[in-house]
């Protein structure tokens, strides 16, 4: 069902009537992309489509689950999105598409999947898998039509979050833009999700709560070595990091991004010597376990991406057992995911390209960022605009102070919706709890933007000597084992060999 909304011109008409095919190669020859008509065919598009696990709107929502935004809009969802993608491109373009959708765990998971062979047009993967791509050449730039503002069916652009498009813009490989090939899906920072009766706040706003003993096997690392080298440069460089006249510098954001992407042969040294002794301290490795291992309090504490970090406070306030999100006052990473087309895939298939950019405009309406925000718990990239505040009213709807709530801070968000974090029409009236919280992980303030960085991508060389690194840290090496304990081990084996041999002439005997 397609819902309308203000400010959204879309009007669907639905008859028994068969719809008139147009000649389709002509037509596309010509360019013809997202918000012109293309013709129906015997056979259906097939768009292969991969993203992560758990990463859209899957449907069968109860109905007291439908949200009623103070802007009139009705948000709930009936089927998978992909699935209702399919009804509106044929409603919308006169054309029939089928989604094959699939999943992968991981950026190097889905890497390892297209080396071998796998073959999709449209993936999500994160921004430094993004880079590699671009720097391979594996990736097609969107048309030129899909950036057409004109256009109503171009959801994409014209939604978009301005401090998202603008950090796509200025970020380049290889003299290209990212915002060429990438289109922004969700985003968000990573930080320590924490449990506040036993860890204080000051004790998690840092990233040497990792080796502090006083939480020893009882805190958790990222199973992942983008994240947890990041972790370890925040503390190998701590003290220039927090030194006031680096922050206050002409050139702080460069100078930090070049800092948390440092791949030095000497860092790189210094940084597995670190998190070895981590591993000393920490309580486990893991992808997604933290959350359940957060909640059900077998850890106090546990590196976070915010979206998770949202989806473990919100569990746990079921329960009446309380969580929080800390941002380590040295860095924290500005992460994002997003949709980018495979030449492998679309192969110059011009129906296949209009399918997979139709698809990136669709889940980027705002009812449907909106639905994945609230099945996902992450930050959707899509801000809206002036005559469609849906996805405002939906954070207003979340976060909001209530008309008895006493204590109430401003909490504006002017940098997200509109590029200017003064604007006076993106001042959320919230609770001052939520500071630490939910909307504080969601929408992290001026303050804790300012001290991000992107991780980029490594070349060839840096690539193979970190993931080296890692795999030192995380596998058993036999050379690091002292050698009183091989003398004890031999001992032992040398012991037992005697008793099975006793014990073998006794029976002889």
């Amino acid at each position: 069902m397609i819902k309308i909304k203000r400010g959204q011109v879309q009007t669907v008409r639905k008859t028994g009537k068969t719809i008139i095919a147009i000649a389709v190669g002509s037509i596309l020859a010509a360019g013809v992309f997202p918000g012109q008509s293309v013709c129906a065919s015997e056979e259906p598009v097939i768009l292969r489509v991969c993203s992560w696990e758990e990463y859209i709107d899957l449907g069968e929502w109860d109905e007291e689950e439908a949200i009623t935004l103070d802007n009139g809009t009705v948000i709930f969802g009936e089927r998978p999105l992909y699935e209702e993608f399919e009804d509106w491109y044929r409603e919308t373009y006169g054309r029939e598409v089928r989604v094959e959708y699939s999943c992968f765990g991981t950026n190097e998971d889905l890497y390892n999947q297209l080396n071998m062979g796998d073959t999709y047009d449209l993936v999500c993967p994160s921004e430094y898998m993004i880079m590699k791509l671009m720097a391979e050449d594996r990736l097609l730039p969107y048309s030129e039509n899909f950036y057409d503002t004109q256009d109503s069916n171009n959801f994409y652009i014209n939604n978009v979050s301005p401090f998202i498009q603008e950090t796509l813009e200025s970020n380049e490989i290889g003299g290209e833009s990212w915002s060429k090939y990438a289109a922004g899906y969700m985003w968000g920072i990573t930080g320590v999700l924490y449990n506040p009766a036993l860890v204080t706040e000051e004790e998690a706003s840092t990233w040497e709560i990792f080796g502090n003993p006083k939480f020893n096997r009882q805190i958790t690392l990222k199973d992942n070595v983008r994240d947890s080298y990041f972790a370890a440069l925040g503390i190998l460089k701590a003290n220039e990091l927090t030194d006031e006249n680096f922050i206050c510098s002409a050139d702080y954001h460069e100078r930090l991004a070049d800092m948390m992407n440092d791949v030095n042969p000497e860092t790189i040294a210094q940084a597995q010597e670190l998190l070895n002794q981590l591993m000393d301290n920490v309580y486990s490795l893991e992808t997604d376990s933290g959350k359940a291992d957060m909640i059900t309090g077998k850890i106090v504490a546990n590196y976070q991406w915010s979206g998770d970090a949202v989806y473990a406070m919100d569990q746990a306030d079921e329960d009446d057992f309380e969580l929080r999100f800390a941002v380590p006052k040295e860095s924290t990473n500005l992460w994002f995911d997003g949709w980018v087309m495979l030449k492998s895939g679309i192969d110059s298939d011009a129906e296949r390209q209009h399918a997979a950019e139709a698809f990136v405009n669709f889940v980027s309406r705002t009812d449907n960022a909106v639905r994945n925000m609230y099945y996902i718990g992450y930050t959707s990239s899509i801000a809206g605009n002036e005559e469609d505040d849906t996805i405002y009213e939906y954070m207003n709807w979340c976060y909001g102070a209530d008309e008895d709530e006493e204590d109430i801070m401003e909490y504006p968000v002017g940098y997200f919706f509109s590029g200017d974090n003064s604007d006076e029409n993106y001042i959320l009236q919230s609770a001052s709890s939520q500071i630490g919280r939910q909307l504080y992980s969601q929408y992290p303030p001026q303050d804790v933007m300012d001290r991000t960085a992107i991780m980029r991508y490594f070349d060839a060389d840096a690539n193979k000597a970190i993931n080296q690194m890692w795999i030192n840290v995380r596998c058993f090496d036999i050379y690091d084992v002292p050698m009183g304990v091989w003398m004890v081990l031999l001992v032992g084996l040398l012991m037992l060999i005697w008793i099975g041999y006793r014990k073998s002439s006794s029976k002889r005997r």
